[in-house]
Protein backbone atom coordinates (compact mmCIF):
# COMPACT_ATOMS: atom_id res chain seq x y z
CA UNK A 1 0.00 0.00 0.00
CA UNK A 2 2.52 2.74 0.47
CA UNK A 3 2.98 5.14 3.20
CA UNK A 4 0.39 8.01 3.34
CA UNK A 5 0.99 10.69 0.88
CA UNK A 6 -0.70 14.35 1.39
CA UNK A 7 -3.61 14.02 0.06
CA UNK A 8 -6.18 16.92 -0.67
CA UNK A 9 -8.95 17.83 1.83
CA UNK A 10 -12.42 17.08 0.88
CA UNK A 11 -13.30 20.86 0.07
CA UNK A 12 -10.73 20.92 -2.47
CA UNK A 13 -12.10 22.41 -5.18
CA UNK A 14 -9.76 19.87 -7.33
CA UNK A 15 -12.30 16.73 -6.40
CA UNK A 16 -14.14 15.54 -8.80
CA UNK A 17 -16.83 12.91 -9.20
CA UNK A 18 -16.10 9.94 -12.02
CA UNK A 19 -17.22 6.74 -13.07
CA UNK A 20 -14.23 4.00 -12.17
CA UNK A 21 -12.07 1.80 -14.47
CA UNK A 22 -12.75 -2.29 -13.85
CA UNK A 23 -9.00 -1.30 -12.17
CA UNK A 24 -10.21 1.04 -9.59
CA UNK A 25 -13.51 -0.57 -9.38
CA UNK A 26 -11.53 -3.69 -8.09
CA UNK A 27 -9.38 -1.30 -6.13
CA UNK A 28 -12.78 -0.44 -4.73
CA UNK A 29 -14.18 -3.64 -4.17
CA UNK A 30 -11.18 -5.34 -2.09
CA UNK A 31 -11.17 -2.66 0.48
CA UNK A 32 -14.73 -2.57 0.91
CA UNK A 33 -15.26 -6.08 0.66
CA UNK A 34 -13.08 -6.65 4.37
CA UNK A 35 -16.44 -4.92 5.51
CA UNK A 36 -19.59 -6.16 3.48
CA UNK A 37 -18.78 -9.24 1.95
CA UNK A 38 -20.87 -11.21 4.99
CA UNK A 39 -20.35 -15.15 5.44
CA UNK A 40 -18.85 -14.99 1.93
CA UNK A 41 -14.66 -15.22 1.52
CA UNK A 42 -13.23 -12.53 -0.05
CA UNK A 43 -13.18 -14.08 -3.81
CA UNK A 44 -16.33 -15.00 -3.25
CA UNK A 45 -17.26 -11.76 -3.05
CA UNK A 46 -16.05 -10.52 -5.53
CA UNK A 47 -17.62 -12.88 -7.94
CA UNK A 48 -20.39 -11.71 -6.53
CA UNK A 49 -20.49 -8.65 -7.28
CA UNK A 50 -19.81 -9.49 -10.90
CA UNK A 51 -22.68 -11.61 -10.99
CA UNK A 52 -25.02 -9.43 -9.64
CA UNK A 53 -23.47 -6.47 -12.17
CA UNK A 54 -24.99 -8.80 -15.26
CA UNK A 55 -28.85 -9.13 -14.10
CA UNK A 56 -31.87 -7.69 -16.04
CA UNK A 57 -31.86 -4.94 -13.21
CA UNK A 58 -28.05 -3.81 -13.71
CA UNK A 59 -27.53 -4.15 -17.16
CA UNK A 60 -27.70 -1.49 -20.06
CA UNK A 61 -26.48 1.23 -17.18
CA UNK A 62 -29.15 0.08 -14.49
CA UNK A 63 -25.98 -0.15 -12.05
CA UNK A 64 -23.49 2.81 -12.06
CA UNK A 65 -20.18 2.96 -10.43
CA UNK A 66 -18.36 6.27 -9.17
CA UNK A 67 -15.72 7.38 -7.38
CA UNK A 68 -14.30 10.53 -6.31
CA UNK A 69 -10.80 11.74 -7.32
CA UNK A 70 -8.16 13.83 -7.22
CA UNK A 71 -8.07 15.68 -11.02
CA UNK A 72 -5.05 16.81 -10.59
CA UNK A 73 -3.33 13.24 -9.79
CA UNK A 74 -0.99 11.62 -12.86
CA UNK A 75 -0.75 9.02 -10.87
CA UNK A 76 -2.03 6.84 -7.88
CA UNK A 77 0.13 8.37 -5.11
CA UNK A 78 -0.05 5.03 -2.95
CA UNK A 79 0.96 2.91 -6.12
CA UNK A 80 3.14 4.96 -8.25
CA UNK A 81 3.22 1.96 -10.31
CA UNK A 82 -0.37 1.46 -11.58
CA UNK A 83 -2.13 3.02 -14.22
CA UNK A 84 -5.36 3.56 -12.00
CA UNK A 85 -6.25 6.58 -10.20
CA UNK A 86 -6.58 6.33 -6.39
CA UNK A 87 -10.47 6.61 -5.34
CA UNK A 88 -10.82 8.50 -2.57
CA UNK A 89 -14.26 7.21 -2.12
CA UNK A 90 -17.06 5.51 -3.80
CA UNK A 91 -20.57 4.14 -4.21
CA UNK A 92 -22.60 2.92 -6.66
CA UNK A 93 -26.08 3.95 -7.85
CA UNK A 94 -29.35 1.35 -9.37
CA UNK A 95 -31.69 3.46 -12.09
CA UNK A 96 -34.81 1.92 -10.51
CA UNK A 97 -38.53 2.56 -12.17
CA UNK A 98 -40.77 4.80 -10.23
CA UNK A 99 -44.44 6.29 -10.50
CA UNK A 100 -44.94 9.54 -8.68
CA UNK A 101 -48.36 11.24 -7.92
CA UNK A 102 -48.71 14.59 -7.47
CA UNK A 103 -52.07 16.92 -7.68
CA UNK A 104 -54.32 14.31 -9.05
CA UNK A 105 -51.54 13.04 -11.78
CA UNK A 106 -49.58 9.67 -11.96
CA UNK A 107 -46.21 9.96 -13.57
CA UNK A 108 -43.42 7.30 -14.26
CA UNK A 109 -40.24 8.41 -13.42
CA UNK A 110 -36.63 6.68 -12.38
CA UNK A 111 -34.95 6.93 -9.65
CA UNK A 112 -31.73 6.26 -8.16
CA UNK A 113 -30.71 3.86 -5.47
CA UNK A 114 -27.25 4.61 -3.79
CA UNK A 115 -25.16 1.58 -2.43
CA UNK A 116 -22.08 0.72 -1.05
CA UNK A 117 -20.87 4.23 0.08
CA UNK A 118 -17.29 3.54 1.43
CA UNK A 119 -13.98 5.34 1.92
CA UNK A 120 -11.21 3.26 3.03
CA UNK A 121 -9.62 3.24 6.33
CA UNK A 122 -6.47 4.69 5.57
CA UNK A 123 -8.20 7.92 3.75
CA UNK A 124 -10.84 8.87 6.61
CA UNK A 125 -10.61 11.91 8.33
CA UNK A 126 -10.59 14.19 5.45
CA UNK A 127 -14.32 14.36 4.96
CA UNK A 128 -14.57 12.33 1.32
CA UNK A 129 -17.63 10.64 1.91
CA UNK A 130 -19.10 13.89 2.46
CA UNK A 131 -18.18 15.84 -0.71
CA UNK A 132 -19.18 12.37 -2.38
CA UNK A 133 -22.40 13.11 -1.66
CA UNK A 134 -22.66 16.46 -2.00
CA UNK A 135 -21.44 15.85 -5.60
CA UNK A 136 -23.78 13.01 -6.03
CA UNK A 137 -26.74 14.48 -4.72
CA UNK A 138 -26.54 16.92 -7.84
CA UNK A 139 -25.36 14.77 -10.49
CA UNK A 140 -28.66 12.33 -9.85
CA UNK A 141 -30.86 15.71 -10.54
CA UNK A 142 -30.69 14.62 -14.13
CA UNK A 143 -28.65 12.01 -14.29
CA UNK A 144 -30.41 9.16 -17.09
CA UNK A 145 -32.70 11.63 -17.81
CA UNK A 146 -34.15 12.94 -21.28
CA UNK A 147 -37.31 14.83 -22.67
CA UNK A 148 -39.14 11.63 -21.93
CA UNK A 149 -37.90 10.26 -18.31
CA UNK A 150 -37.46 12.43 -15.44
CA UNK A 151 -36.13 11.57 -12.33
CA UNK A 152 -37.58 13.21 -9.12
CA UNK A 153 -35.66 11.65 -6.28
CA UNK A 154 -33.48 9.55 -5.03
CA UNK A 155 -33.12 6.94 -2.23
CA UNK A 156 -30.48 5.40 -0.37
CA UNK A 157 -30.83 2.54 3.47
CA UNK A 158 -28.01 3.93 5.74
CA UNK A 159 -26.24 1.68 8.35
CA UNK A 160 -24.38 4.97 9.89
CA UNK A 161 -28.07 6.27 11.96
CA UNK A 162 -30.42 9.34 11.13
CA UNK A 163 -27.75 12.28 10.24
CA UNK A 164 -24.83 11.97 8.38
CA UNK A 165 -27.19 11.61 5.00
CA UNK A 166 -29.32 13.72 6.37
CA UNK A 167 -26.65 16.70 5.88
CA UNK A 168 -26.70 16.53 2.13
CA UNK A 169 -30.52 16.07 1.42
CA UNK A 170 -31.59 12.24 2.09
CA UNK A 171 -34.22 12.79 4.67
CA UNK A 172 -35.44 10.15 7.15
CA UNK A 173 -38.33 8.22 6.58
CA UNK A 174 -39.79 5.31 8.68
CA UNK A 175 -37.95 2.94 9.62
CA UNK A 176 -39.13 -0.10 11.78
CA UNK A 177 -39.73 -3.36 10.87
CA UNK A 178 -41.29 -6.24 13.05
CA UNK A 179 -39.20 -9.66 13.82
CA UNK A 180 -40.09 -13.58 14.44
CA UNK A 181 -37.77 -16.41 15.33
CA UNK A 182 -37.05 -18.84 12.76
CA UNK A 183 -39.06 -22.14 12.95
CA UNK A 184 -42.73 -22.62 14.55
CA UNK A 185 -42.12 -24.69 17.56
CA UNK A 186 -43.83 -21.63 20.18
CA UNK A 187 -47.06 -21.47 16.94
CA UNK A 188 -49.82 -23.35 19.11
CA UNK A 189 -53.10 -22.43 17.25
CA UNK A 190 -52.39 -23.44 13.86
CA UNK A 191 -55.76 -24.72 12.91
CA UNK A 192 -57.26 -21.30 12.49
CA UNK A 193 -54.17 -20.17 9.63
CA UNK A 194 -55.46 -20.60 5.95
CA UNK A 195 -52.56 -23.32 4.19
CA UNK A 196 -49.96 -20.80 2.50
CA UNK A 197 -48.36 -22.42 -1.13
CA UNK A 198 -44.75 -21.41 -1.97
CA UNK A 199 -44.03 -19.32 -4.58
CA UNK A 200 -41.64 -20.35 -7.05
CA UNK A 201 -39.58 -17.80 -9.45
CA UNK A 202 -41.87 -18.74 -12.38
CA UNK A 203 -44.49 -17.41 -10.31
CA UNK A 204 -43.55 -14.12 -9.82
CA UNK A 205 -43.29 -12.11 -13.17
CA UNK A 206 -47.54 -12.10 -13.16
CA UNK A 207 -47.85 -11.60 -9.35
CA UNK A 208 -45.44 -8.78 -9.68
CA UNK A 209 -47.56 -7.49 -12.55
CA UNK A 210 -50.54 -7.39 -10.86
CA UNK A 211 -49.05 -5.74 -7.67
CA UNK A 212 -47.69 -2.82 -10.26
CA UNK A 213 -51.44 -2.64 -11.29
CA UNK A 214 -52.84 -2.20 -7.86
CA UNK A 215 -50.22 0.33 -6.39
CA UNK A 216 -51.25 2.21 -9.79
CA UNK A 217 -55.08 2.69 -8.95
CA UNK A 218 -54.39 3.05 -5.89
CA UNK A 219 -52.53 6.16 -6.63
CA UNK A 220 -55.08 7.22 -8.92
CA UNK A 221 -57.64 7.07 -6.51
CA UNK A 222 -56.13 9.24 -3.91
CA UNK A 223 -58.28 12.27 -3.05
CA UNK A 224 -57.20 15.65 -4.54
CA UNK A 225 -55.60 17.43 -1.72
CA UNK A 226 -53.02 14.42 -0.19
CA UNK A 227 -49.87 14.11 0.10
CA UNK A 228 -47.73 13.66 -2.71
CA UNK A 229 -46.71 10.40 -3.09
CA UNK A 230 -43.69 7.95 -4.31
CA UNK A 231 -43.28 4.08 -4.84
CA UNK A 232 -40.91 2.09 -6.15
CA UNK A 233 -42.46 -0.18 -8.99
CA UNK A 234 -42.07 -3.64 -7.11
CA UNK A 235 -41.37 -5.43 -10.78
CA UNK A 236 -40.09 -9.20 -11.22
CA UNK A 237 -36.90 -7.53 -12.24
CA UNK A 238 -36.51 -5.82 -9.18
CA UNK A 239 -37.03 -9.50 -6.82
CA UNK A 240 -34.82 -11.57 -9.16
CA UNK A 241 -31.82 -9.25 -8.46
CA UNK A 242 -32.52 -9.99 -4.90
CA UNK A 243 -33.14 -13.50 -5.71
CA UNK A 244 -29.95 -13.42 -7.56
CA UNK A 245 -27.57 -12.08 -4.60
CA UNK A 246 -29.00 -15.06 -2.19
CA UNK A 247 -28.98 -17.66 -4.88
CA UNK A 248 -25.10 -16.96 -5.27
CA UNK A 249 -24.54 -17.13 -1.71
CA UNK A 250 -26.93 -20.13 -0.97
CA UNK A 251 -24.40 -22.06 -3.39
CA UNK A 252 -21.40 -20.90 -2.10
CA UNK A 253 -22.71 -21.58 1.67
CA UNK A 254 -25.00 -24.82 1.19
CA UNK A 255 -24.07 -25.72 -2.32
CA UNK A 256 -27.94 -25.73 -3.89
CA UNK A 257 -30.16 -22.17 -4.53
CA UNK A 258 -33.27 -21.73 -3.01
CA UNK A 259 -36.74 -22.69 -4.57
CA UNK A 260 -38.93 -21.28 -2.77
CA UNK A 261 -39.15 -17.38 -2.95
CA UNK A 262 -42.16 -16.60 -1.51
CA UNK A 263 -45.91 -17.86 -0.50
CA UNK A 264 -49.51 -16.90 -0.99
CA UNK A 265 -52.82 -17.52 0.39
CA UNK A 266 -56.26 -17.31 -1.12
CA UNK A 267 -58.39 -17.67 -4.26
CA UNK A 268 -57.64 -14.84 -7.27
CA UNK A 269 -59.45 -11.64 -6.32
CA UNK A 270 -58.51 -12.25 -3.02
CA UNK A 271 -55.36 -13.47 -2.39
CA UNK A 272 -52.59 -12.22 -0.09
CA UNK A 273 -48.87 -13.24 -1.02
CA UNK A 274 -45.40 -12.14 0.08
CA UNK A 275 -42.31 -12.58 -1.59
CA UNK A 276 -38.81 -12.88 0.35
CA UNK A 277 -35.00 -13.22 0.53
CA UNK A 278 -32.40 -14.74 2.78
CA UNK A 279 -29.20 -12.71 3.75
CA UNK A 280 -26.73 -15.01 5.45
CA UNK A 281 -23.98 -12.79 7.42
CA UNK A 282 -22.39 -15.37 9.88
CA UNK A 283 -19.17 -17.51 8.04
CA UNK A 284 -20.15 -20.61 9.82
CA UNK A 285 -22.57 -22.26 7.68
CA UNK A 286 -23.71 -24.05 10.29
CA UNK A 287 -25.05 -21.06 12.81
CA UNK A 288 -27.72 -19.12 12.04
CA UNK A 289 -27.13 -16.33 14.51
CA UNK A 290 -27.48 -13.14 12.57
CA UNK A 291 -28.49 -14.70 9.33
CA UNK A 292 -32.11 -13.19 8.40
CA UNK A 293 -35.28 -14.12 5.85
CA UNK A 294 -36.09 -10.66 5.13
CA UNK A 295 -40.33 -10.43 3.48
CA UNK A 296 -39.45 -8.64 0.59
CA UNK A 297 -42.79 -7.32 -0.33
CA UNK A 298 -46.33 -8.34 0.81
CA UNK A 299 -49.16 -7.65 -1.08
CA UNK A 300 -52.95 -7.86 -0.86
CA UNK A 301 -54.81 -8.45 -4.06
CA UNK A 302 -58.09 -6.45 -3.34
CA UNK A 303 -56.29 -3.41 -2.95
CA UNK A 304 -55.77 -2.35 0.61
CA UNK A 305 -52.37 -0.62 1.29
CA UNK A 306 -50.19 -2.57 3.69
CA UNK A 307 -47.38 -0.34 4.17
CA UNK A 308 -47.05 3.72 3.14
CA UNK A 309 -45.00 6.38 4.76
CA UNK A 310 -46.47 10.34 5.42
CA UNK A 311 -47.54 12.85 7.62
CA UNK A 312 -51.14 11.58 6.61
CA UNK A 313 -50.67 8.34 8.73
CA UNK A 314 -53.50 7.83 11.29
CA UNK A 315 -51.66 5.29 13.09
CA UNK A 316 -48.51 4.24 14.09
CA UNK A 317 -47.81 1.57 11.48
CA UNK A 318 -49.30 4.23 8.66
CA UNK A 319 -52.65 1.71 8.00
CA UNK A 320 -56.19 1.06 8.48
CA UNK A 321 -57.39 -0.86 11.96
CA UNK A 322 -58.35 -3.74 9.30
CA UNK A 323 -57.43 -6.57 10.38
CA UNK A 324 -59.21 -8.97 7.77
CA UNK A 325 -56.33 -10.42 6.43
CA UNK A 326 -54.65 -11.34 9.82
CA UNK A 327 -54.62 -15.01 9.35
CA UNK A 328 -53.81 -14.85 5.72
CA UNK A 329 -50.90 -12.92 6.54
CA UNK A 330 -49.67 -15.06 9.66
CA UNK A 331 -49.87 -17.98 7.31
CA UNK A 332 -47.58 -16.35 4.98
CA UNK A 333 -45.16 -15.58 7.85
CA UNK A 334 -45.44 -19.58 9.08
CA UNK A 335 -44.10 -20.50 5.79
CA UNK A 336 -41.34 -18.18 5.87
CA UNK A 337 -40.57 -19.04 10.14
CA UNK A 338 -40.08 -22.87 8.31
CA UNK A 339 -37.83 -21.78 5.56
CA UNK A 340 -35.42 -19.57 7.50
CA UNK A 341 -35.00 -22.85 10.04
CA UNK A 342 -34.09 -25.05 6.61
CA UNK A 343 -31.78 -22.57 5.34
CA UNK A 344 -29.83 -21.33 8.96
CA UNK A 345 -31.17 -18.22 8.98
CA UNK A 346 -32.14 -16.84 12.76
CA UNK A 347 -35.16 -14.48 12.27
CA UNK A 348 -37.71 -13.16 9.50
CA UNK A 349 -38.45 -9.46 9.35
CA UNK A 350 -40.96 -7.27 7.42
CA UNK A 351 -39.96 -3.64 7.01
CA UNK A 352 -42.70 -0.80 8.15
CA UNK A 353 -45.50 -3.22 9.39
CA UNK A 354 -49.17 -2.15 9.09
CA UNK A 355 -51.23 -2.95 12.11
CA UNK A 356 -52.39 -5.79 10.55
CA UNK A 357 -48.75 -7.16 9.71
CA UNK A 358 -47.51 -6.42 13.36
CA UNK A 359 -51.30 -8.08 14.69
CA UNK A 360 -50.26 -11.45 12.41
CA UNK A 361 -46.90 -11.55 13.51
CA UNK A 362 -48.07 -11.32 17.02
CA UNK A 363 -50.29 -14.55 16.22
CA UNK A 364 -47.30 -16.56 15.81
CA UNK A 365 -45.01 -14.46 18.32
CA UNK A 366 -47.04 -13.08 21.48
CA UNK A 367 -43.94 -10.87 21.63
CA UNK A 368 -43.37 -9.71 18.21
CA UNK A 369 -43.04 -6.33 19.02
CA UNK A 370 -42.90 -2.65 16.16
CA UNK A 371 -38.46 -1.98 16.86
CA UNK A 372 -37.18 1.48 15.21
CA UNK A 373 -34.11 1.37 13.82
CA UNK A 374 -31.73 3.82 15.09
CA UNK A 375 -28.35 2.48 12.64
CA UNK A 376 -28.57 0.36 10.32
CA UNK A 377 -30.80 0.45 6.88
CA UNK A 378 -32.41 3.77 7.63
CA UNK A 379 -34.56 4.47 4.91
CA UNK A 380 -33.73 7.61 3.33
CA UNK A 381 -35.73 9.92 0.25
CA UNK A 382 -33.88 12.86 -1.18
CA UNK A 383 -36.49 14.92 -3.46
CA UNK A 384 -35.45 17.28 -6.26
CA UNK A 385 -38.09 19.56 -7.20
CA UNK A 386 -38.40 22.67 -5.37
CA UNK A 387 -40.13 22.53 -2.16
CA UNK A 388 -40.39 24.23 1.26
CA UNK A 389 -40.24 22.41 4.79
CA UNK A 390 -39.22 18.32 5.28
CA UNK A 391 -40.40 16.56 2.91
CA UNK A 392 -41.02 13.39 5.37
CA UNK A 393 -43.97 15.25 6.23
CA UNK A 394 -45.27 15.97 3.24
CA UNK A 395 -44.29 12.96 0.87
CA UNK A 396 -45.95 9.65 1.54
CA UNK A 397 -44.00 7.16 0.35
CA UNK A 398 -45.73 3.71 -0.49
CA UNK A 399 -44.70 0.14 -0.35
CA UNK A 400 -41.81 1.34 2.38
CA UNK A 401 -40.34 -2.16 2.14
CA UNK A 402 -37.21 -4.03 1.83
CA UNK A 403 -37.51 -4.61 -2.23
CA UNK A 404 -36.41 -1.02 -2.51
CA UNK A 405 -33.06 -1.56 -0.60
CA UNK A 406 -29.97 -1.76 -2.11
Amino acid sequence: MGSLPDLPHGSSPDLILVHPTQEEKLIQFKLNGEEWRGALSQEAYLRREDVLSQQDQTRDGGISYWILIDKNAKVNPLDPTSSARLPLASCETYRKKALVWQDGELKETICHGIGSVFCAPHLRGRKYAQRMMQELGETLRTYQTDEKTDSMFSVLFSDIGRKFYANFGWEVFRSSHVSLPAGTGAVKDLGSLPTARPLYEDDLAELCRIDEELIRKSLLSRPKGSNTAVALVPNATNMKWHHAREDFVGVELHRKAPKVKGAIVGEEGKRVWCYWTRMWYNQDPTQAKGNTLHILRLVLEDGCQLSWEGSGTSHADGASDDHSHDAAIAALFFMAQQQAEEWKLEHVEAWNPSSATLAAAQRLDPDAKLVDRDTESIVSLKWYPPHDGPIAESIDWIGNEKYGWC
